[in-house]
């Protein structure tokens, strides 16, 4: 089982990052947290890393929805959106919430997980 929602598009990261905003964003999902991991590494550890940001999108109704079947499943959100340069463009990967929530036994938190998915999946086909 894969763990993320991939695809590579030939542009740079600024570029996607800005369409996968717009595309989560039709989807009902905003953006609640940004890490750009490069710059986090070269301050922290003066290493160089290719563009890699992590954007933490958040759909309030799902969210709430999950928070409402499972309490601690707040330390699983929220889902995580990764860009980064690759050769021939950005990658862009997003958490499959099917995988990431296959540890709680809960088939309607299971069941909640697999429309987020699909909505994470439109989201970065349309970025």
């Amino acid at each position: 089982m894969t763990y993320t929602i991939d695809r590579l598009i030939p542009a740079n990261l600024t570029a996607v990052e800005a369409r996968v905003r717009e595309a989560l964003k039709a989807k009902g999902f905003g953006v609640l947290t940004e890490i750009d991991v490069a710059a986090t590494m070269k301050a922290k550890l003066d290493k160089d890393l290719p563009g890699y940001r992590i954007l933490g999108a958040c759909n309030p109704k799902m969210a709430f929805g999950a928070i409402g079947l499972e309490p601690r499943v707040g330390a699983m959100l929220p889902c995580n959106v990764i860009l980064r340069e690759v050769a021939g463009g950005t990658e862009v990967s997003a958490i499959d919430p099917v995988a990431s929530m296959a540890a709680i036994p809960n088939p309607e938190l299971k069941a909640l997980a697999g429309q987020v998915r699909d909505m994470l999946a439109e989201a970065v086909a349309a970025a």
